[in-house]
């Protein structure tokens, strides 16, 4: 296992040390000694990046009371207030703010949290302003957290990033299936994934998931069938499909316990057979969870 260990691209999502999050999360925000533990095996397993955001309630807060010298941080910065009048300011101000709840001088990556905004009336200033961080030193790369390759194909045309995170799961392949990935590889873009069980409805078993996505129901049951003929659990599917691939940097798993943490590290590295074709969707309505009827 542990040879196996320093290959894998798992990155550990903060998400839930601030908020309550996701589909199939009953559980509260993770508990601050379990934020302990959780960075303790996440640093034995050779998880080197913690991905947090501002607008993950008091996510980075939690991370800075912890000693977090052997990982990268990957964070967020949200929309631009409407009535802001000096957005260089602004992004200087939130940026000097979010390393001093983390207590570090400085993020491996900063992304913008509402991308859309880069293709407005301030785009041009906040694209300058986050640029100007990376010339400081104060971030060694800067990019975007999409909704997928739609939003992305607009931003690639006017912009340069060193980094995306974007979506993909079994289901969700539009990053792959557009051309995007390969595109931005050429690029030299680093690719980071996120939603890889799309929100914890590719691990739910069949008689758990919601009425909402009955219209998906033939997908979905075409998904546990091929699991079981493939001998697969569902997370070692989710996992090692996205591990496999190539032209993906890292895989933005988020936990609640050391249990499913140390679940995926146990399921990453399945050799897996190809996922057939018809295992995917383009709907937005199955594939976009701020579309989902809770």
């Amino acid at each position: 296992m542990n040879s196996l260990a320093h290959s894998h691209k798992l990155a550990l999502g903060t998400a839930q040390f601030g908020l309550k999050y996701g589909l199939a999360n009953a559980a509260d925000k993770v508990p601050r000694d379990m934020v302990e533990q959780l960075l303790k095996v996440a640093s034995a397993f050779n998880i080197t990046m913690l991905d947090t955001a501002i607008a993950y309630g008091d996510s980075e807060q939690v991370l800075g009371l912890h000693n977090l010298a052997k990982f990268e941080i990957v964070s967020k910065l949200p929309a631009v207030p409407s009535n802001c009048l000096n957005v260089e300011e602004w992004v200087l101000e939130q940026t000097m703010s979010s390393l001093k709840r983390l207590k570090t001088d400085k993020l491996n990556d900063l992304l913008l949290h509402r991308p859309a905004q880069l293709l407005g009336t301030n785009g041009e200033k906040i694209y300058k302003s986050i640029l100007k961080l990376k010339e400081q030193g104060m971030v060694d790369q800067i990019g975007v957290s999409v909704y997928g390759p739609d939003e992305l194909s607009e931003l690639i045309k006017r912009f340069d990033f060193d980094v995306i995170q974007a979506p993909m799961n079994i289901f969700d392949r539009r990053m792959e299936h557009t051309g995007m990935l390969k595109h931005l590889k050429k690029k030299g873009v680093t690719i980071h994934i996120r939603s890889a069980f799309l929100q914890g409805l590719l691990l739910m078993p069949s008689e758990k998931i919601p009425v909402y996505f009955a219209p998906w129901a033939p997908l979905i049951k075409q998904y546990h069938q091929w699991l079981n003929q493939q001998s697969l659990s569902p997370l070692q599917a989710c996992l090692s499909y996205l591990n496999q691939h190539s032209d993906i940097d890292k895989i933005i798993v988020g936990v609640d316990n050391i249990w499913q943490l140390k679940q995926i590290i146990a399921a990453i590295d399945t050799p897996i057979t190809d996922i057939p074709d018809f295992l995917q969707s383009t709907d937005e309505g199955l594939l976009n969870p701020s579309r989902w009827q809770r």
